[in-house]
């Protein structure tokens, strides 16, 4: 069983609020639902909509018909009403025009219950929910704790949408167990706090705006802290210097943030205060559509930073991985005093996913201190390649330059010198491969013979169109780098066709692919449009590529 539902509107009139709501209410009665939300560059005005898949099923991504639109003004009803499937239908107030149209008469029940317009939302939900046959309570239940205020007048409006039409259809029943419903940004915000952070730096841009957001509601319970400076530059370096000082520290941005960041991520590579980094895509070049998802920037993200020196890129998939994989960032970030790139975009932060349970995390980070002497060497690396680092106040000379030093932070210029420590930070990555060869760097799902290769927000749309797909397998590439060249190389000898998935306009990751393990992919699938794959598209465009 799967349900498609588009709920849309004008900025303002809650299109995404109510969505959210429709799509906790499924979860908490057991449904798999996942929410993918649409919403142009604008301060006011403008088309919003979501798109809800429900089933009894994992689901992960969205499609382009719908089996309900859920209109909030005409706009939708133009826009998305050619795409009802056969027996779909619209569901809004009696004033709007269009045909296969569920009509309810909201002004006459608003003022029946004394409640303002946007409680037009709740009686059209209260109204959905009857359609599908489902009980009342769960959704009253869900609306209380979901809201603070006019908990009375919401009750009030679902019960009267409840009451006024008839069941359409029986869902297929669910699971009994109520599931997690959430976002990458979320999840990241979450697993930072599980590592132990101290401090989060960032000024606002979309999408990495959300996390900035969600920590800074918790930095009191949690006991860390949040700023917001005055710009990018300033980010970067704030964080760098609250890590020298010992903090466990983490900065977020987007496009053109991380491209003001760049000189200061050298910074990091040289003087080795850890840093994690969340970059969250979305459309360029420079302004782009900045409200739109892409995959572009993952060779900028590899390659960011003038010079060589080691670090960590790391691209999840979905919420859980999300969760899992900021986790690890923090570990080898701390461990190793490098930078941990975490590389979402707009899809994986923003869409909500569910699943039935995440299992306790079995890495904890630290922040790897050591008690110096007064000839600390801070600069050293062990035999099992950590560099134990100290701080400010821990009665010794504690010492982070931008220029190159020896390994008591004094700086030099003497070659001997120079590639000494150039030797010492690089000995690191054996020790960083070891580590990240035991957490699943890549996933293969699926046993057939021909290969699809994608990375990051592309897993949802590609794993639900496996489910139609014969005789293919799915490799998801999670750690970018360092590259799990082996690994990979040997599930492409091991295939037949091979078809490369990404969402940008020349296929990065094959790039990758191509330097690291010299297997040249010919065959992609590539959408920059700055919409994201459907599995319906994917699977049509298997279709041709493989023709």
């Amino acid at each position: 069983m799967e349900k498609q539902i588009l709920i849309g509107g004008a900025a303002g009139q809650g299109s995404a609020k109510t969505a959210l709501l429709i799509g906790k209410i499924f979860t908490g009665l057991g449904y798999y639902v996942f929410n993918y939300r649409d919403y142009p560059s604008l301060i006011k005005g403008g088309h919003n909509f979501n798109v809800l898949k429900v089933s009894d099923k994992p689901v992960y991504s969205h499609e382009k018909s719908y089996d309900i639109i859920f209109a909030l003004d005409q706009e939708t009803i133009r826009l998305h009403g050619k795409k009802l499937n056969e027996e779909g239908f619209v569901l809004g107030d009696k004033n709007l025009k269009g045909d296969n149209k569920v009509s309810i008469d909201l002004s006459s029940i608003l003022e029946k219950i004394g409640a303002p317009r946007k409680a037009g939302n709740d009686i059209l939900i209260g109204a959905l929910f009857k359609f599908f046959g489902l009980p009342l309570e769960p959704v009253l239940k869900t609306a209380r704790k979901e809201f603070k205020k006019n908990v009375e007048i919401i009750e009030k409006a679902i019960k009267e949408g409840y009451n006024i039409v008839d069941q359409k259809t029986e869902l297929q029943k669910s699971q009994a167990q109520e599931k997690y419903f959430l976002t990458g940004n979320e999840a990241i915000a979450s697993g930072a706090i599980a590592s132990g952070l101290d401090i989060y730096i960032a000024y606002p841009i979309t999408p990495a705006t959300p996390v900035l957001h969600i920590l800074a509601s918790k930095q009191i319970e949690n006991n860390f802290m949040v700023v917001q400076p005055e710009n990018e530059i300033a980010v970067i370096n704030a964080a760098l210097g609250a890590g020298y000082a010992g903090a466990m520290s983490m900065v977020g941005t987007s496009g053109a943030g991380f491209a003001l960041m760049t000189e200061a991520i050298s910074l990091q590579g040289i003087s080795e205060v850890p840093l994690v980094l969340y970059l969250s895509q979305r459309t360029g070049p420079a302004t782009g559509v900045p409200t739109y998802s892409s995959q572009g920037d993952l060779k900028f993200a590899v390659n960011a930073g003038h010079g060589e020196f080691p670090h960590v890129v790391v691209a999840p998939g979905d919420p859980k991985e999300c969760f899992y994989r900021t986790i690890e960032a923090f570990y080898l970030a701390n461990k190793y005093r490098i930078i941990s790139m975490i590389l979402g975009d707009k899809h994986v932060g923003e869409s909500n996913y569910t699943f039935d349970e995440f299992e306790e995390p079995e890495i904890k980070p630290s922040r790897f201190l050591t008690t110096p002497s007064k000839d600390y060497k801070n600069y050293l690396i062990t035999e099992n390649g950590v560099s134990p680092r100290s701080v400010p106040g821990q009665n010794a000379k504690v010492k982070a330059t931008s220029y190159e030093h020896n390994e008591y932070g004094y700086t030099t210029e003497d070659e001997k010198e120079v590639k000494k420590m150039n030797d010492k930070r690089f000995k690191k990555i054996k020790f960083i491969k070891e580590e990240i060869n035991k957490m699943k760097p890549v996933s293969v799902y699926g046993k057939g013979k021909n290969l699809i290769i994608g990375w990051g927000s592309t897993k949802g749309a590609i794993l639900d169109a496996m489910k139609k797909l014969e005789n293919f397998r799915f490799l998801q590439i999670s750690y970018i780098c360092p590259f799990p060249k082996e690994i990979v190389k040997k599930e492409i000898e091991n295939s037949n066709e091979i078809i490369l998935i990404e969402n940008n306009a020349t296929g990065l990751l094959g790039d990758i692919i191509a330097e690291q393990t010299g297997k040249i992919i010919e065959k992609k699938i590539l959408k920059y449009d700055s919409r994201v794959f459907t599995s319906e598209e994917i699977i049509n465009e298997v279709g041709k590529v493989l023709k």
